[in-house]
């Protein structure tokens, strides 16, 4: 016996950009909590600052999506342009979402299907680029609240997206 497939569609592009999105938001918020010069200086056990694991995401985010729309992948920058500025830094998370906004839409139908190399040197689906943007993003934001929680400051609500 044939097993019969359902074609019928688990997500939409647009629910999985809510999602992200809802991600975004979070991430954004767990920015604003961090008291400005910790945001820059604090660290555990030799890892990153919490500034400079967003200026990673932010370099992934943005170029991630254009990348996706117009299958031209630029290489990834992870310099500081934020100049160790929280005001900066949240703005470029705002430019970031807007171009994920502007070029979502612009995906072409398959793509995430695609055998790509995202950033010249991650060879993968579409699909699976995007949800390691969206898994790196929350594997950072949990070592964010691993610093609040050190700092003695209460992180945002995680299911508060």
């Amino acid at each position: 016996m044939e097993t019969q497939v359902n074609q019928a569609t688990f997500i939409t592009n647009q629910q999985v950009l809510e999602h992200w999105q809802g991600h975004r938001a979070l991430t954004r918020r767990v920015i604003e909590t961090f008291p400005e010069k910790d945001l820059f200086t604090f660290k555990i056990g030799g890892m990153r600052t919490f500034g400079k694991m967003v200026g990673e995401l932010l370099a992934i985010a943005g170029p991630g999506v254009i990348g996706l729309a117009t299958n031209e992948w630029k290489q990834l920058d992870e310099r500081d342009k934020c100049q160790e500025s929280k005001d900066k830094l949240l703005e470029f998370w705002d430019q970031a979402t807007e171009v994920i906004n502007e070029y979502w839409s612009k995906i072409p139908e398959g793509r995430f299907q695609e055998t790509q190399s995202a950033f010249g040197m991650y060879v993968n689906k579409g699909y699976a680029s995007l949800l390691y943007f969206v898994d790196n993003e929350i594997h950072h934001r949990g070592q964010g609240y691993v610093y609040l929680r050190a700092l003695g400051i209460e992180p945002p609500a995680f299911w508060e997206r």
